[in-house]
């Protein structure tokens, strides 16, 4: 389904849309507005995803009984001692 709407564009945008268009980028600007809209959708669902993952992962790692806690001196000694002999 195909809705008409009224949108309206600074003279930046309005002659970026006109130069796409007439570069054959785009049939028009309403196909460039679209394409520009689902990217926005796209980038949208991207990062609920990614928030969605960190999440989880916070949450896995909140749940992690303490005497299984990395102590961060072992954790960094190899890479300690190696900035320390770089010296």
């Amino acid at each position: 389904m195909t809705v008409k709407t009224t949108l309206s564009f600074t003279d930046r945008h309005h002659q970026f849309l006109k130069e796409k268009v007439g570069e054959g980028v785009y049939a028009s600007a309403s196909a460039a507005v679209a394409a520009a809209v689902e990217r926005m959708i796209e980038d949208e669902q991207a990062r609920e995803t990614a928030l969605e993952a960190m999440a989880e992962e916070i949450r896995r790692r909140a749940a992690t009984p303490r005497q299984e806690f990395v102590n961060h001196e072992t954790a960094f000694a190899t890479a300690l001692r190696r900035l320390d002999s770089a010296e």
